[in-house]
């Protein structure tokens, strides 16, 4: 039996469309699930938590100095926020962001990762990749949901997707261009495909299957923050994903455990796990 999620919607959001989207292009786009209040708690929490500095584990931040011009080591990206930070605990299991996972999946829904990007100006972006690779998540993949904090389009910075490509393999990736990527793993756009951009509104999520390649250009504005809240998924019924994401979180927000995965995905067993914290979403 499924967990009663709420059902309660912004006008904005066709779950109907969505599905269609989701199960045909392996993404899809809820305009204005987050309400502006929620954007802006979000914003505020995030403010604070650069302004503190550095949190172990999850807040690598250097000061302006230390950081030397690049902008991503003085706002660098938090990971797993919602195992310190009240406001992301809240906002991993947001119910309209629930609502919309359970109709993509078609089951019930374990949270396994939260993340914040702050994204200033002159940043570099993430090159083309599959979140599953990072995940490791069996037998069936995880779903990212992408929630605008700012307006994203490709100036600042925002997502690039390659539609129809949920059906693919996941790949060992190649090394990407570190003038424009953060990170060093590629995964090229399969011959005859193209990467298209998801312009975003402040509030609007995006949601993409494990599967389906994705990335990020560099933030090319001169004073625009590409600020994003990022989430991932996975279906009640997982048995296994990377160690680096247990405890999952239930929908009422409590902790549980799975099996750790021991595999070593698509690169083989001598996978080293420490550069699984490389993938996630841009």
């Amino acid at each position: 039996m499924r967990t009663a999620y709420s059902p309660s919607l912004p006008a904005s959001v066709d779950l109907d469309e969505m599905k269609a989207s989701f199960k045909q292009h392996g993404y899809a786009v809820a305009r204005g699930l987050f309400s502006d209040a929620a954007v802006e708690e979000i914003k505020s929490s995030f403010a604070r938590i650069a302004e503190s500095g550095p949190i172990p584990g999850h807040f690598d931040q250097l000061s302006k100095e230390e950081a030397a011009g690049d902008p991503l080591k003085e706002f660098p990206r938090v990971m797993h926020p919602h195992r310190f930070d009240p406001v992301s605990r809240k906002n991993l299991v947001h119910p309209g962001v629930l609502t919309c996972l359970r109709e993509l999946m078609q089951d019930d829904v374990l949270a396994a990762q939260s993340m914040f990007y702050y994204k200033p100006p002159g940043s570099r972006g993430q090159a083309m990749h599959q979140d599953n690779f990072y995940l490791l998540v069996e037998p069936q993949t995880c779903v990212a949901a992408w929630t605008a904090i700012d307006d994203a389009d490709p100036e600042n910075g925002g997502m690039y997707l390659v539609a129809d490509t949920a059906e693919e393999e996941i790949a060992c990736p190649e090394k990407a261009n570190a003038a424009e990527s953060f990170t060093t793993h590629f995964v090229p756009t399969p011959k005859g495909k193209k990467a298209v951009p998801c312009k975003m509104k402040a509030g609007d999520t995006l949601f993409f299957n494990g599967s389906s390649i994705h990335g990020s250009g560099p933030n090319r504005s001169q004073d625009r923050f590409r600020r994003s809240f990022i989430c991932h998924y996975v279906p009640k019924s997982t048995q296994r994903i990377s160690k680096f994401y247990l405890p999952l979180l239930t929908p009422e927000g409590q902790d549980v455990m799975i099996e750790a995965n021991s595999g070593g995905g698509a690169c083989g067993n001598s996978w080293q796990d420490g550069v699984h914290w490389e993938g996630g979403t841009h």
